[in-house]
């Protein structure tokens, strides 16, 4: 008799469905494991030999074949040893034959027979519920799969022997209970920042539009402190944004304890990372940090000294909002739909820009047009506000805090970012959550000029030598401002402010 158990594999955040069979017949005692499985499985043998006799059941003396089907998808990790382990108790007879029918199983086993956690439980439990199954998954991931549905049956075990005393009727496990992680004490507040309020305004817009932001200034200028205090303004994630962002950090395999969080990600990588780091990829095709960051925040600080081509591999999600990583045998797509905010300074030495600065390699323009050669214009041209900011100075410093703090600029973004919904949401694009998420087309729509403001735009676009793209992202940031205002129309004073946000593109030429 061959016994079927379900599981999946996992190709992104999607969980494709996988029928683990085993077969327990007389010959050769043997115990195989086949279907294309990695070194992972290939060892789920030994787990399952000894969690069974931990457990207090033993192996008979016969050929056991476990076949992984489909045969020609590629699976890979720890998480096939409880179905296999489960599959062989009813082969044997320790479980009776219907107990596994209509559930998804997934979990690794420890030698003692201890069922451990594993990555992509809430993509599994949400696939087992569009599927109408139930899960079963270690107890630790009991808590992250509950989010999935409430209709969905969940069995979170700790060990063997609790599944098998349940399955008999000795032992009743209860469905867990969906978790909240605990935030450990407040977030960076943007009172902490004294001066710089040309910044603090840059910030808002940002937050309030979804906008990407590049800050450039000398070191110790606050950049980072900026970029830090931004998750504090932004609004919460909605149901349907956690769920996305929690199903790529299961597969990553970031959710300790199943606890889930309604703040927004913020990613900061060390410019060290490769481009697989950031983008994703590798010998499992695992996200990287741009997906990590989806329906957040991705900061790079020292933008210069990242990887040029690893840049240059942003380009790409930043219109798309998402990263399709193609191998020899898989292709995957991961959600990266991220707001990139990032600091650097404007030469290496990082004073070019202060008065009687003598640079040692010259004039301090060719300096920095050296240094900032490094980012390629298109993606520049993705980043809708550019902004210079100055040295913070002592006289600055002994100022008291500010007024206003990170909850009454919050409380602008949110009431921004509702209009922004409400707006698209009656033409009829409920997946426009923001201006920055905006097709050209959409954004048309939304903005109708006046004379002055048509003269201002065409005059700046020759002006600045705008692409196709920056005309329609200065047009974006002018419906943000105007959104933070509370007007209906774009006018030319908003259109002013969005186009003193984009850089002048032939300074740097003309400095070299």
């Amino acid at each position: 008799m061959v016994v079927r158990v379900s599981t999946v594999a996992f190709e992104g955040i999607e969980a494709r469905p996988v029928d683990v069979q085993v077969m327990i017949s007389n010959g050769t005692v043997v115990f195989n494991v086949v279907g294309l499985g990695d070194k992972a499985v290939a060892e789920s043998r030994e787990r399952v030999r000894s969690a069974l006799v931990a457990s207090g059941l033993s192996l008979p003396a016969k050929r056991i074949t476990v076949n992984l089907a489909p045969a020609d998808l590629p699976k890979e990790g720890s998480h096939y040893d409880l179905p296999i382990a489960l599959g062989v108790m009813v082969a044997m007879g320790a479980l009776p034959s219907d107990a596994l029918d209509g559930f998804t199983v997934l979990g690794e086993l420890a030698l003692d027979g201890a069922i451990t956690p594993v990555s992509g439980v809430l993509p599994a439990a949400v696939a087992a519920s569009a599927r109408g199954l139930g899960l079963i998954c270690p107890a630790e991931c009991g808590p992250e799969a509950a989010w999935a549905s409430e209709d969905i049956s969940i069995l979170a075990p700790r060990n063997l022997i609790q599944i098998a005393n349940h399955f008999h009727g000795s032992q009743v496990l209860s469905r867990p209970i969906p978790a909240v992680k605990s935030l450990s004490g407040p977030q960076p507040d943007l009172r902490d920042i004294k001066g710089q309020e040309s910044a603090k305004r840059a910030l808002e817009i940002a937050a309030a539009g979804g906008h990407n932001l590049l800050f450039n200034g000398p070191p110790g200028a606050g950049k980072s402190m900026l970029a830090a205090r931004l998750p504090s303004i932004l609004p919460p994630l909605t149901p349907g944004e956690l769920l996305e962002v929690s199903m790529i950090h299961s597969v990553a395999g970031n959710i300790a304890g199943g606890q889930l969080t309604d703040r927004r990600p913020f990613r900061a990588p060390h410019h060290s990372a490769s481009m697989a780091a950031l983008v994703g990829g590798g010998t499992h095709a695992r996200p990287g940090e741009a997906s990590l960051a989806h329906h957040g925040v991705l900061f790079l600080d020292e933008l210069p000294e990242f990887q040029a081509p690893a840049l240059d591999a942003l380009r790409q999600p930043l219109e798309s909002g998402e990263i399709a990583i193609s191998r020899a045998n898989r292709r995957c797509v991961y959600p990266a739909r991220f707001q990139l905010i990032a600091a650097m300074n404007p030469c290496r030495c990082g004073l070019a820009n202060e008065p009687g600065h003598r640079c040692q390699k010259g004039s301090p323009q060719r300096c920095s047009a050296l240094y900032q050669n490094r980012l390629s214009g298109p993606f520049l041209d993705r980043i809708d506000l550019h902004l210079e900011v100055p040295a913070i100075r002592a006289s600055d410093l002994i100022l008291p805090p500010a007024e206003e703090g990170s909850e009454q600029v919050a409380a602008r973004v949110a009431q921004a970012r509702d209009i922004q919904r409400y707006r698209y949401k009656a033409l009829g694009y409920d997946h426009v959550a923001c201006n920055a998420m905006a097709t050209a087309s959409i954004i048309e729509q939304t903005i109708k000029l006046d004379d002055a403001g048509g003269k201002l735009i065409r005059d700046a676009s020759d002006r600045l030598r705008l692409s196709a793209r920056g005309f329609h992202r200065v047009l974006k940031l002018a419906r943000t401002i105007a959104d933070l205002q509370g007007a209906p129309d774009v006018l030319r004073a908003h259109l002013g402010e969005a186009l003193s946000y984009r850089p002048m593109v032939d300074r740097a030429s003309a400095a070299a």
